[in-house]
């Protein structure tokens, strides 16, 4: 099997755990099924063995959904950067935009607060055009 055959059959793998552990009957069989298991305490005495089937089926379960989700994920926040990167391609957008995701920490702390500096600018702006037009108006 290839490895892109292979990458395919987990995406489509990953993408339908996600979809089916996100749904309200998932939980209510996860917690079904942990009331069965609290249920049969008495029946085996609360036992070494007893609790080791909870424990042991939960963090086999949270260490396989980490792989699934995370591949989930993922796919989802490129698909979205790929829009994105679209939107600012074919829009008045600043293209320097694009593939801002590769910086790293601190290249993306600077961006975002010279955006903040610019958001503030502009909104000054637009709150002295609003002043302006309302000065305009009163006085005719």
């Amino acid at each position: 099997m290839s490895e892109n055959t292979a990458s395919r059959l987990f995406s489509k793998f990953a993408t339908t755990i996600a979809d089916l552990s996100g749904k309200p009957a998932t939980f209510v069989l996860a917690l079904a099924l942990v009331a069965v298991w609290a249920v049969s305490g008495p029946f085996f005495g609360y036992s070494e063995t007893w609790q080791l089937i909870i424990n042991t089926s939960t963090t086999i379960i949270t260490f396989l959904m980490v792989f699934v989700l995370q591949n989930s994920q993922n796919r989802d926040g490129k698909a979205l950067q790929a829009k994105l990167d679209e939107l600012i391609l074919t829009s008045q957008a600043q293209n320097k935009f694009v593939g801002i995701e590769k910086l790293d920490e601190q290249q993306l702390r600077d961006m975002s607060e010279k955006l903040a500096e610019k958001a503030e600018r502009v909104g000054e702006a637009a709150d002295d055009k609003a002043d302006d037009r309302e000065t305009v108006q009163t006085s005719s």
